[in-house]
């Protein structure tokens, strides 16, 4: 199999070196080369074109930032895409995202997947992301390879393209919740003169706590905020969710905290750093 990771940030260069270490020719591109050509060092190919790069691959696997920079790039790579190739769509872009990357790809003829993966950078380096995939059925086998590779498992949500991308707003909901309650609760700790430490300590092993919790919460205490998903990215996909909340004809009173959480942490100076950064949105 030949695939070819589109957009190397944190989670494309991830998923090429899952891909690579399982033995896949990749090839590699970026709209800023610099950051492609670690790449090179495992073994891929970076391409300086986006055309150049998916003219002979099997598996095509997009992760772009948003949904105007993934339909951008696939007008340029769909016409140079060879016959009987598969582009996979896998950055959260949303319902309107997934319902217009779907048309285009049928405008050209492609086959496609909505495929959204769950997970953060040491996941996708790891090979250990989730992959929520919709599309048709008869192509699995094509690009399970490649889910393999860059996945712990695949959930197959049904045939119908989109839905991948519905269920993961539904869980990128819970996730920055999640979050933007975290780094309220360890900034209330400090509002009342707590030893941070305590809460982790408190929750420890009970049916409320969890790992996710002693991982953003030592994140914060430690002040270590390398990016694994970014604040940024965060306000970008609870943007998404809200719509989706809003178009369901649900109540946006939570969604609205959470966004305003990262978005005042943004404003803050820490929209390139960990989620956990969310903290300084108190």
């Amino acid at each position: 199999m030949h695939a070819t990771v589109l957009g190397t940030g944190a989670m494309g260069a991830g998923m090429a070196r899952s891909l690579l270490r399982e033995g896949i020719e990749v090839t590699v591109w970026n709209r800023t080369t610099e950051r492609s050509e670690p790449l090179a060092d495992d073994g891929a190919v970076v391409a300086l074109d986006p055309t150049a790069a998916v003219a002979e691959a099997d598996v095509v696997v997009a992760m772009l930032f948003d949904a105007d920079a993934t339909l951008d790039t696939m007008a340029k790579v769909l016409p140079a895409m060879k016959e009987g190739a598969v582009f996979v769509q896998c950055a959260t872009v949303g319902l309107e995202g997934a319902a217009r990357t779907a048309s285009v790809a049928a405008e050209h003829g492609v086959a496609f997947l909505d495929c959204p993966v769950l997970g953060t950078k040491a996941p996708a380096e790891q090979g250990k992301l989730v992959v929520l995939a919709s599309g048709d059925p008869a192509l699995r086998d094509r690009v399970q390879p490649a889910f393999d590779a860059m996945g712990s498992k695949t959930i197959w949500v049904g045939t119908e393209l989109g839905l991948g991308s519905k269920l993961k707003l539904v869980c990128n909901a819970w996730i920055g919740a999640l979050a933007a309650a975290i780094g309220q609760s360890f900034a209330l700790a400090k509002g009342l003169g707590l030893d941070q430490q305590l809460m982790l300590d408190a929750f420890d092993g009970s049916a409320a706590g969890s790992p996710y919790l002693q991982a953003k919460g030592t994140a914060i205490i430690e002040s270590s905020y390398a990016p694994q998903f970014s604040v940024d990215g965060v306000r970008k996909d609870t943007g998404l969710i809200r719509d989706a909340i809003a178009s369901s004809g649900l109540s946006t009173v939570l969604v609205d905290g959470v966004l305003a959480a990262f978005d005042a942490a943004s404003e803050a100076g820490h929209g390139e750093e960990d989620m956990a950064a969310v903290y300084f949105g108190y």
